[in-house]
């Protein structure tokens, strides 16, 4: 209770200071919300729900609403590297615009390639004069790894032919914080994949500073405003895994908050894709799903405005926001043997120990979860 109300002070003083910053946006968020047909009552329902998702207690819900009013205080550079845009389109390709989007095109973007209207020069320059005007203000958020052999050619960008090594390192430089969006610019993703033959690397690798990864192929968009609410409202990064990864969305595995959980524990598994068991919503253990291996949201969040996720539309999950996941997870539609989980070495056919017939399938159940989960450092 005690840190709650400390955490709670420092919120509502760093809000303070941001409210008397001058505002960015001639509109009010509340303006662009009611444009949209968002209620007042729709606003605080989404600030109540993001408080609960960030681990933070219901009078917190307050703070997230003053903080997403004040988000366009807070200046953010979005940089592209060696990816898909799969990232951004997760944020922005909501069919219908919810709270999470309307937020995001709210806040104040200085720098965004998918997003912005100026090309060329025009955005080398809006980039420059960015990280020059707020120096040691602004939020760096970089989608994409950073391919590093050869001097980092394998990748430049703009008229001087920048390479990304080059950018990312200036960029950190006057950022205040920095956060890495996906499992490519977290941990190398696909490009990062054996052989590697660009050198790619996650961010973290690259510069001296601290980096958060928000792992995922794409992460949902809950994940990304998350973050940056709790960014706004605090002025510090959250609680953070062995992984740099926020443990408010990272700190559970898929596994346990999957809803064919039920069926793993019964022993009822797809056999095949197409076959009964999978029209009667098996579990996919048996048919890949690295659910158990895996820690993240996915079950609870979803995507698509959270309408579904992999799981629930039939294919198991590949792990993507795991380190390594290409090349550690794969194939993707055949069950693991042995996996060394975050170092603890658990085997598919031994630990649990859930016997059925002649295969065991064990992951070792919560308890082997609870164990290393509990062995995270707050930092």
């Amino acid at each position: 209770m005690d840190t709650h109300a400390a955490l709670y002070e420092q919120g509502k003083q760093r809000l303070e200071a941001l409210r008397k910053l001058p505002a960015r946006q001639t509109v009010s968020l509340q303006q662009k919300l009611e444009e949209h047909g968002i209620t007042r009552r729709d606003f605080m329902k989404w600030s109540a729900a993001t408080a609960a998702m960030l681990a933070l207690p219901l009078p917190f819900s307050n703070l997230v609403a003053e903080a997403a009013e004040l988000a366009d205080r807070v200046p953010l550079i979005w940089l592209n590297l060696a990816e898909c845009t799969g990232c951004s389109e997760s944020l922005l390709r909501a069919t219908t615009p919810d709270v999470s989007t309307l937020i995001f095109d709210y806040i104040s973007l200085e720098y965004q390639e998918v997003l912005m209207a100026a090309a060329g020069m025009q955005a080398e320059q809006n980039l420059d004069h960015a990280m020059e005007t707020y120096r040691g203000r602004y939020l760096l958020a970089v989608e994409g790894a950073v391919p590093t052999a050869n001097n980092g050619s394998f990748l430049t960008i703009g008229p001087h032919a920048t390479t990304g090594v080059e950018l990312i390192k200036k960029a950190a430089d006057g950022a205040a914080a920095i956060i890495a969006v996906g499992t490519c610019s977290s941990f190398g993703g696909v490009q990062a994949a054996a052989p590697n033959p660009t050198g790619a690397k996650g961010i973290h690798a690259v510069i001296d500073k601290p980096v958060i990864n928000l792992g995922g192929c794409p992460p949902s968009e809950v994940n990304i405003t998350g973050t940056l609410m709790y960014y706004i409202m605090f002025g510090r990064l959250p609680a953070l895994d062995m992984f740099n990864r926020p443990k408010w969305a990272y700190g559970a595995r898929v596994h346990d908050n999957c809803e064919r959980r039920g069926h793993f524990d019964a022993g009822e598994f797809v056999e095949e894709f197409g076959d009964q068991y999978a029209k009667e919503g098996f579990c996919l253990y048996k048919v890949g799903c690295r659910g158990p291996y895996t820690y993240n949201n996915c079950p609870t969040e979803r995507f698509n405005s959270h309408t579904s996720w992999p799981v629930l539309a039939g294919h198991g999950c590949i792990g993507c926001s795991e380190p390594n996941f290409w090349d550690e997870m794969a194939d993707f539609e055949k069950p693991l043997g042995r996996k060394l989980i975050h170092g603890l070495d658990a085997t598919a056919d031994t630990v649990g120990a859930v016997i059925l017939g002649v295969t065991a399938v064990g992951i070792g159940a919560h308890a082997i979860g609870s164990l290393f989960a509990g062995t995270y450092e707050e930092k």
